[in-house]
């Protein structure tokens, strides 16, 4: 070893010994007949000193050294007078007294400083080009060690529970998982391709009919996705788990425990929105649109939606009665304290609420309360003093039968959504999502976690008008088997699907497997599959199954992403060690790149 300390660990117990040390110059200061050098590694600093009596030679190399240049030092560590003692630093109380040092290594003008205020100043694309210099960062170093810890704490965690890790292919083939898939050519088989594995999905369940009834594996995966804060381009990793013999009762009893103990060992966030017996929140997928106009709540904060269509069904506002005639819905979604916003910032929730379909934003502001004389006489009451162009149309009585309904208070404002029910809950839910962060009510000292569960099994697609396309998993079993898929309507049928939602984020979808050939059958015909197609896709699951094949189920938390939100960092980019950057290029290796003709030629590809 060229070292026998690190940069982090000398203090007074180690005063009068000889000790050698190697690193970067952090920084370097000359004070008279001085210089001071902050020498730097993953572990901290320690601060050098080069004394012209202690060594001419030493001293006149350490006037020589620039930042980052990698040096290795002997020397003896020495306490520091009281008035000299760093406290912020582990190793502030001591100095190294050098005697010798040996350059190891040059270093140009670093492209930022390293300094981690000044290093922000930084544009992402210059950090990124320049990664490896970036990776010298303190704090880049300790989110890759915490995400180390993790990954070992997961492992242990589902060990210690007689689950097997099992690594499962790399080259693939392509499957409908929902994103486009990256594909790799051949060359041994001109023409075909195989494809890098959006997820372990057919795998796994292969595992569960081979008898391994516990699986997991930290799983990299592959998606041709564009970038976006929560998602990194292109490769990411997942917990891939998955038990035999189970409901989803079972996969929920193994991964509660997991997140509350990870929410308490890589947080300093408090859990909150639990149920009375401490599990996770239980939300349908309708109930969840309805309420919070999304199927990934921020539990965080309240602030319901409330459907009024029954109450305001025959008002005279067209805006509203049109909307219930053509078999549309009217939602409420009242804002504490939300009497406050200006008109501008009105105008730009109608915006977002715009953004998600809405034809525009109607609102009631709830003013303070005001006498009211009875035409007949006698004693006043008190009404609240409502502000809205829409108050005239429904008149001043449905109007506070509307406050009423949604608990409205003075100071408050109500939204309102008219539209297809599934406009207004998106609407209504990136308003109640924006409000929240403009009254600054997302907590980030609070976890809340919760299960999003009943999805439906089918949707309309969203690339082909009018066609019944899976709306989730299309591996997951029907709710009622084989008989619901026959007998019900396709988009009244309910799966065995559930997301794990952590403040707002999506970070896991689970499901119990659809493990009975024909009832996989019957639920891709309904998708417009044909047996051959799903022969030629799934054809390995498909003969797996049909040698028996165990109840199953699993779910696949994104491992980047929870650890993202459990701490608050900006980007999940920075928990890669080599990242994408947003327009998912790798400035730093400058890829994707060209290739070279002799290569394509081997794997029998032209380009247009």
């Amino acid at each position: 070893m060229l070292r026998t300390h690190t940069c982090g660990e000398l203090t007074k117990k180690q005063a009068g010994q000889s000790v050698e040390l190697c690193g970067w110059v952090h920084s370097r200061r000359d004070h008279g007949g001085l210089i001071f050098i902050d020498l730097r590694d993953r572990y901290g600093l320690t601060q050098l000193t080069f004394d012209p009596e202690t060594s001419r030679q030493a001293f006149s190399q350490a006037d020589k050294l620039r930042h980052e240049w990698v040096i290795k030092v002997k020397g003896k560590v020495t306490a520091r007078p009281a008035e000299m003692v760093n406290p912020k630093l582990p190793t502030g109380e001591i100095e190294i007294d050098c005697a010798e040092i040996e350059i190891l290594s040059r270093s140009k003008t670093p492209p930022f400083e390293l300094n981690e205020e000044k290093s922000a100043e930084a544009n992402e694309a210059l950090r990124l080009k320049y990664r490896f210099v970036d990776l010298r960062r303190p704090k880049l170093q300790e989110m890759l060690k915490v995400k180390d810890d993790f990954f070992g704490f997961i492992r242990k965690y589902f060990h210690e529970r007689d689950f097997v890790e099992v690594q499962t292919p790399i080259l693939a083939n392509s499957s409908p998982e929902g994103a486009r898939d990256f594909l790799v050519p051949s060359r041994i088989y001109p023409g075909k391709f195989y494809a890098l594995p959006q997820a372990p999905q057919q795998f796994k369940q292969l595992l569960m009919v081979g008898g391994l009834d516990k699986y997991f594996q930290i799983a990299p995966c592959f998606r041709d996705e564009d970038p976006r804060l929560d998602r990194h381009y292109g490769e990411f990793y997942q917990l891939d788990m998955e038990m035999s013999f189970v409901a989803q009762e079972d996969i929920w009893e193994i991964m509660e425990p997991l997140w509350k103990e990870v929410t308490n060992k890589f947080s300093d966030k408090k859990l909150v929105a639990l149920e009375k017996d401490g599990r996770f929140q239980r939300i349908s997928w309708r109930e969840a649109m309805e309420k919070y106009g999304t199927d990934k709540p921020d539990l965080r904060f309240e602030m319901e939606i409330a459907p009024i269509t029954d109450l305001i069904r025959d008002c005279g506002f067209a805006v509203f009665s049109d909307a219930i005639k053509a078999g549309g819905v009217v939602h409420a979604l009242k804002i504490d304290g939300g009497a406050k916003f200006s008109r501008k910032e009105i105008d730009e929730i109608t915006e977002i609420a715009k953004a998600k379909g809405a034809k525009g934003l109607a609102y009631i502001v709830v003013k303070g309360l005001k006498e009211v004389e009875p035409p007949s006489g006698g004693s006043t009451s008190k009404k609240f003093d409502l502000q809205s162009p829409i108050v005239k149309f429904l008149g001043d009585e449905l109007a506070q039968a509307i406050v009423k309904e949604v608990k409205a208070e003075a100071g408050d404002i109500i939204f309102f959504g008219a539209d297809s029910w599934k406009t207004v809950c998106l609407s209504l839910g990136a308003v109640r999502n924006d409000c929240a962060q403009r009254l600054g009510l997302k907590d980030n000292a609070k976890a809340a976690w919760c299960w999003i569960i009943d999805f439906p099994m089918y949707d309309f697609s969203e690339i082909e008008e009018g066609r019944i396309d899976f709306g989730h998993n299309p591996f997951s079993m029907p709710q009622g088997g084989l008989e619901a898929l026959e007998n019900k309507q396709p988009l009244e049928i309910l799966a065995y699907q559930y997301d794990l939602v952590l403040n707002g984020f999506e970070v896991s979808s689970g499901a119990i497997r659809n493990h009975e050939p024909e009832i996989m059958y019957k639920a891709f015909a309904i998708a417009g599959y044909s047996r051959e197609e799903v022969d030629k896709k799934f054809g390995a699951m498909i003969r797996a199954f049909e040698y028996g094949a165990p109840p199953h189920g699993g779910n696949a938390p994104g491992v980047d992403r929870i650890l993202m939100v459990l701490n608050d960092w900006e980007s999940i980019r920075d928990i890669y060690a080599f990242p994408k950057d947003g327009k998912g290029k790798d400035l730093m290796t400058d890829s994707p790149s060209e290739v070279d003709e002799k290569q394509l030629k081997e794997l029998n590809i032209k380009l247009k």
